[in-house]
């Protein structure tokens, strides 16, 4: 297994994870370990809709960006009459 030294932490920031692996109820190493796996798990994740979306439809003439609208509000869809 590897090991990992983190130099210059801030004291409030190592304060807050002691706490929160006590909320978890776990040794602040385990917390820190837990933190650096889900951390590197999203990397691992389905590339974003729009590039989907642009692949799949690809042979039928989609050019262009599909905008990511991620942590923007929802808003109605307005149709021409």
């Amino acid at each position: 297994m590897a090991q990992l030294v983190v130099r210059n932490l801030e004291d409030d920031v190592k304060e807050r994870l002691q706490r929160r692996a006590k909320r978890h109820g776990r040794s602040t190493e385990e917390e820190i370990r837990t933190i650096l796996r889900d951390a590197v798990k999203d990397e691992e994740r389905a590339p974003p809709l729009g590039s989907r979306l642009r692949a799949r439809f690809r042979t039928l003439g989609l050019e262009g960006e599909i905008v990511e609208l991620r942590g923007q509000p929802a808003r109605p869809a307005v149709f021409e009459e």
